[in-house]
């Protein structure tokens, strides 16, 4: 594995139920990427290849968009390593878990 992504992605809605809908549409697609993920409170850790990485973010802004939103900004950050392995979500979380 070469490269960590944290992406949150804030549709502009009118509600909170609203902004929690589309956000758990994002969250279905990356799940049904295969990609190992976290979904945190703030931000969704995804980790693989670098160029699938950058598939799913630029796809999470038009399945945001594809939900009704008129807009959408997101946050993203990236880790790449492309001659080594990263840290896995796992090892960094793992201690934390309940």
């Amino acid at each position: 594995m070469e490269a960590s992504v944290a992406i949150q992605v804030l549709p502009k809605t009118a509600s909170n139920d609203e902004l929690i809908r589309v956000v758990d549409e994002v969250i279905d697609y990356i799940r049904s990427t295969g990609y190992t993920y976290q979904v945190g409170a703030f931000e969704t850790s995804i980790e693989g290849d670098y160029e699938g990485l950058m598939e799913v973010v630029k796809n999470c802004q038009l399945i945001a968009i594809k939900a009704g939103v008129p807009q959408v900004s997101s946050y993203i950050k990236i880790v790449y390593q492309p001659t080594g392995d990263i840290l896995t979500i796992e090892h960094k979380t793992k201690k934390h878990q309940q």
